[in-house]
C-alpha cells in the first residue's frame, strides 16, 4: 500500500515546474505539470497563500515566492553544514568512539541533520531527522542560548515539559543556564531528556556571525563519570574548525 498523498504530490510537482519555468501562466503550468487547469489554479492559489509562489507584478504569471527562498537558503545552509562537517564527525567518533551529531534549529525544536555512531553495544540511538525539545539536552540549549532574544522569550514564556526528573522546567532556571551557555560557549546535560544519558554540545558559527548548529556528543552516563568534560576541548576545536570552513571569523563573533 502506498502512502503518497495525491494533492501534496501534485502541489510539489507544480512548485517544481514554477521553479524551472518562472513566468508562466496557469494554462502553460497546467500543461507542463499534467494537471487540469482548474486544479492547477487551486493549487497555485494555495501555494501563493503560503508564500511559496507569487504572481509577477501586473501579470497572471507565476514565480517562486519568499517562502521558497527561505526553504532554498535553509537547505543550502544545511547541505553545506553537513558536507563540511562530515570530516569532523568522523574524527570525533574515531577519537572517542561515542555518538556525535550536528543539530540545527527547526521551529521550536532541534533537528539532527548529521551523525556518527559509536560501535559500543550500549549507545544512544539518535537517527537523522530526530527532533528534541530545546530546553532539554545540551544541543537544544546551545541553539536556544544563541537564538534571537525574542525567540528565547517566546520559548521561556511557554510551559516547559518535563521528560525526566532532571529536566529543567523552570523558566527562571533555564534563563540562568542559557546565560551560562553564552558565557562559557558550552552546554551540558545529565539525563534531561532521557535517563542515563550525558550530553555535551558547543556552537557552530557561520560567516554572518550566527550560530547555525550545535555539535554535540551523547554518552551513557557509565562512560562519562566526569559529566562529559573530557570531550569539551576536542568538541570546541572541531566546532571552531568547522565554523572557519563555513566562513566564520572569530573577531566577528558576537555573544549576547
Amino acid at each position: 500500500m502506498g502512502y503518497t498523498v495525491d494533492s501534496v504530490d501534485e502541489a510539489l510537482g507544480l512548485l517544481m515546474v514554477v521553479a524551472r519555468h518562472p513566468g508562466l501562466g496557469v494554462t502553460e503550468l497546467s500543461k507542463k505539470s499534467g494537471i487540469t487547469k482548474p486544479r492547477a489554479f487551486r493549487l497555485l492559489s494555495t501555494l501563493e497563500e503560503r508564500g511559496f509562489v507569487q504572481r509577477q507584478q501586473g501579470t497572471a504569471n507565476y514565480q517562486l515566492g519568499s517562502a521558497s527562498l527561505v526553504l532554498g537558503l535553509t537547505a543550502l545552509d544545511q547541505v553545506s553544514l553537513v558536507r563540511q562537517g562530515s570530516k569532523y564527525l568522523d574524527s570525533l567518533v574515531q577519537r572517542f568512539n561515542e555518538n556525535v551529531q550536528l543539530r540545527v534549529l527547526d521551529g521550536k525544536e532541534s533537528l539532527c541533520v548529521a551523525r556518527r555512531d559509536s560501535s559500543h553495544a550500549l549507545r544512544i540511538h539518535l537517527p537523522i531527522g530526530s527532533k528534541r525539545p530545546l530546553h532539554a539536552g545540551a544541543s537544544g540549549k546551545v541553539l536556544l542560548a544563541f537564538a534571537d532574544e525574542s525567540f528565547q522569550e517566546k520559548i521561556l514564556s511557554m510551559p516547559l515539559s518535563g521528560y525526566t526528573r532532571s529536566t529543567v522546567t523552570s523558566a527562571a532556571r533555564l534563563a540562568e543556564e542559557l546565560a551560562r551557555v553564552r558565557a562559557e560557549g558550552v552546554a551540558t546535560s545529565a539525563g534531561e531528556f532521557a535517563d542515563g544519558v550525558v550530553s555535551v554540545a558547543v556552537p557552530v558559527w557561520d560567516g554572518s556571525g550566527k550560530v547555525v548548529a550545535a555539535l554535540g556528543m551523547s554518552v551513557p552516563v557509565a562512560r562519562a563519570p566526569d559529566g562529559g568534560e573530557r570531550f569539551v576541548p576536542e568538541l570546541r576545536k572541531a566546532a571552531d574548525d568547522l565554523s572557519r570552513d563555513l566562513g566564520h571569523r572569530a573577531e566577528s563573533q558576537v555573544r549576547r
